[in-house]
């Protein structure tokens, strides 16, 4: 603690400087010659010694308090002191009844770094992902599909209901009841969906074609108050552990262990939160008799989180004119006003960045990019976490940059990418291709660039701020393009006129392309990358 900051002899001299003259104070008032003083000055003197006594102590507390934050800060920045980083697939597979479920081993020291855990969810049509909460905060990618999900939160009233016919009088003749819940939202490929921690919600897929789902935990937000592990609490069903250790991880947790050896031995096992509730208490609560209390623990259950829904899935849904769908389908970004209907009970949990004509950033040599952050998306003020959708046609580049408040996790949709990472030290700790499936971490201040090496590379960026900034290192608004050429030409001993083309040679903001360079881009290419973006 010494070599950064104030030295520690430094701390013990102002703690220890204000307990002497304490000491002296002391050894005259309770020395027997203490008769020969006034009255008055032995007061001051009490008073004085009293004052610095709780002076001292106060600072000693705030300084404990000091070092102990620092330390807490030094272990944390130790967790980014990374030499490499790896493109990695996932580590642990679980096979569900209508659906797998993908998870990357959390202890990984870059997802550590970044302070975040990542799952992918298949879920294949008529299939429901079971009801659950996380310790966490998340944001979740559709990279295919469609369907519905309810996120029910707490204390908001069932806004979705059948017709009353009879009124209460169903109820307390125990006759067929019409249902009433929250809001059910859809969802489509390409939304980004902000979902709180402890906040319950089920998904399905009401489509022809399987649900994937990427999902990014935020297992360092303030909001989670347990401990660094992703936890989901399960409301019902027999679900493994999603983030249970691969042969590459760490140990098994305790609870863990058990659970596995149970199954393994093939002994009854019951894993939502029910099962360590009493069945007489569940039937208590409920006010339901105990055989229904206990099918709600699950037992024997071995259909995993995502089931299959047989026959047709029941649920309040208001009814759309067609003029509806198409806004839904392609309507403008701001449809609701953040104003008195962006209530917390209906607030808008979603935002799509896979539609072409969304698109924040577009150069059609080079590819597009897309933002979602707490500007257009409020909720994502609430959970810090926001997100970058891309597309780099073949041999576009994302030009070099860093992000300046944010750590990035790369996820690759399609195609595959050559990926430079550096580090402060200069080092490369990544320089490799990034293909579909695999995840890829840069840290927050890590310079990076991305090259296309397919077709076409597309990937989603989800990152740990809900207003993350990127810096430019070239192109017309970069930092190089912002300093004077003459401190470049004295910087790097170059040539001022070396210097005004490090400066001017490129005029792209974000992405730029070779071709429009060497081989020439002509308007029949224009049209074709168009094309081919509004077909996928």
């Amino acid at each position: 603690m010494a070599e950064q900051g104030f030295p520690f002899a430094s701390y013990v001299a102002i703690i220890h400087r204000p307990l002497l003259h304490y000491k002296y104070y002391t050894s005259i008032i309770t020395s027997p010659k203490h008769h020969q003083l006034p009255i008055p000055i032995l007061t001051t003197m009490a008073k004085s010694s009293t004052f610095l006594l709780c002076l001292s102590l106060c600072l000693f507390a705030i300084l404990s308090h000091t070092c102990e934050g620092r330390q807490q800060w030094q272990q944390q920045g130790n967790e980014c002191q990374l030499d490499r980083i790896n493109a990695i697939e996932p580590d642990n597979r679980i096979q569900s009844e209508a659906g797998t479920i993908e998870t990357w081993n959390p202890s990984r020291e870059q997802f550590q770094c970044a302070g975040v855990a990542i799952v992918r969810r298949t879920i294949e049509p008529n299939g429901l992902l079971l009801p659950s909460y996380s310790n966490t905060p998340q944001l979740v990618y559709i990279v295919q599909g469609r369907g519905h999900t309810g996120i029910m939160f707490p204390g908001c009233p069932e806004t979705f209901e059948e017709p009353q016919q009879g009124g209460q009088q169903q109820f307390q003749t125990g006759g067929s009841a019409q249902d009433q819940h929250q809001k059910i939202r859809t969802f489509r490929e390409g939304d980004i969906i902000a979902i709180p921690a402890g906040v319950a919600h089920w998904c399905h897929n009401d489509g022809n074609e399987p649900v994937i789902a990427v999902t990014v935990h935020d297992t360092s937000s303030h909001l989670n108050q347990l401990d660094n592990n992703p936890r989901n609490f399960y409301l019902a069903g027999n679900p493994e552990d999603e983030f249970q250790q691969s042969q590459q991880g760490g140990r098994l947790s305790r609870g863990q262990d058990e659970r596995r050896k149970r199954r393994q031995g093939g002994s009854t096992t019951c894993n939502n939160l029910f099962c360590g509730m009493d069945s007489s208490f569940i039937a208590e609560a409920f006010n339901i008799d105990e055989n229904l209390a206990r099918k709600l623990q699950g037992e024997n259950d071995n259909r995993g989180s995502i089931i299959r829904i047989e026959g047709q899935l029941e649920f309040v849904r208001p009814p759309r004119r067609a003029q509806e769908e198409r806004q839904e389908q392609g309507g403008g970004r701001y449809q609701l006003a953040n104003g008195v209907e962006e209530t917390f009970c209906s607030m808008r949990l979603k935002e799509n960045i896979g539609d072409p004509s969304r698109a924040d950033i577009f150069t059609p040599e080079a590819g597009r990019i897309t933002t979602v952050n707490s500007h257009n998306l409020p909720v994502l003020r609430w959970i810090q976490m926001s997100a970058e959708r891309g597309v780099l046609y073949n041999e576009a580049m994302r030009l070099p940059h860093w992000n300046l408040n944010a750590h990035s996790i790369i996820y690759a949709i399609r195609g595959q990418a050559r990926v430079q990472i550096v580090n402060e030290n200069g080092n490369s700790v990544f320089d490799g291709e990034l293909r579909e499936g695999q995840v890829l971490t840069v840290p927050q201040n890590f310079a990076v660039v991305k090259r296309c090496e397919s077709d076409r590379f597309e990937w989603v960026s989800f990152k740990t701020n809900d207003n993350a900034m990127v810096n430019s290192i070239a192109g017309r608004t970069s930092a190089i393009r912002a300093i004077p050429a003459d401190v470049l030409a004295n910087a790097w001993r170059v040539s001022p006129e070396e210097a005004r083309r490090l400066k001017f040679n490129r005029q792209e903001t974000h992405l730029a392309s070779s071709r429009s360079q060497s081989k020439g881009w002509t308007g029949r290419n224009v049209v074709k990358e168009l094309v081919k973006d509004l077909l996928m």
